[in-house]
């Protein structure tokens, strides 16, 4: 696998699943969102080829257009967004500079680190959404 794809699908709640991918086809992503996104559910993507049968395979889909630089669109105008893939990039800036400093990685340890980083990503908010934890406790005292 000499260029690494992976594929991530934030969840309402904020926690992440990331899988890594052979190919970037839609026959390899299909069974990965299928198992993971229940149908019905609105998916926001940009305009990759990929994710063009997102609607055919029982989602609703919306896009936008990054080469037009198109980043978010009011559809109701009511002054807010719906259609954006902001929370995606926004886990990407996260990833990108945990990734960095590892240079290097081997293809074979790379599912370990994505797997840690989903795992300390999730645990983050899956935890630090309660009023009160220990980890916050922990983390938090001086």
């Amino acid at each position: 696998m000499k260029n690494c794809r992976f594929l991530v699908m934030p969840q309402r709640s904020g926690e992440v699943v990331i899988r890594l991918l052979e190919n970037a086809q839609q026959k390899t992503i299909k069974p990965l969102i299928l198992q993971t996104v229940a149908a019905g559910t609105q998916v926001y993507t940009d305009e990759y080829p990929i994710y063009n049968r997102l609607a055919e395979w029982g989602f609703q889909h919306k896009t936008v257009n990054h080469s037009a630089h198109e980043y978010a669109r009011d559809e109701d105008g009511d002054g807010f967004c719906e259609v954006h893939s902001n929370s995606i990039e926004g886990f990407w800036s996260l990833l990108r500079p945990w990734l960095r400093p590892h240079r290097g990685i081997s293809q074979d340890k790379l599912p370990l680190y994505l797997s840690f980083f989903e795992f300390v990503h999730n645990v983050k908010k899956r935890y630090l959404k309660r009023p009160w934890n220990p980890y916050k406790a922990l983390m938090f005292t001086n």
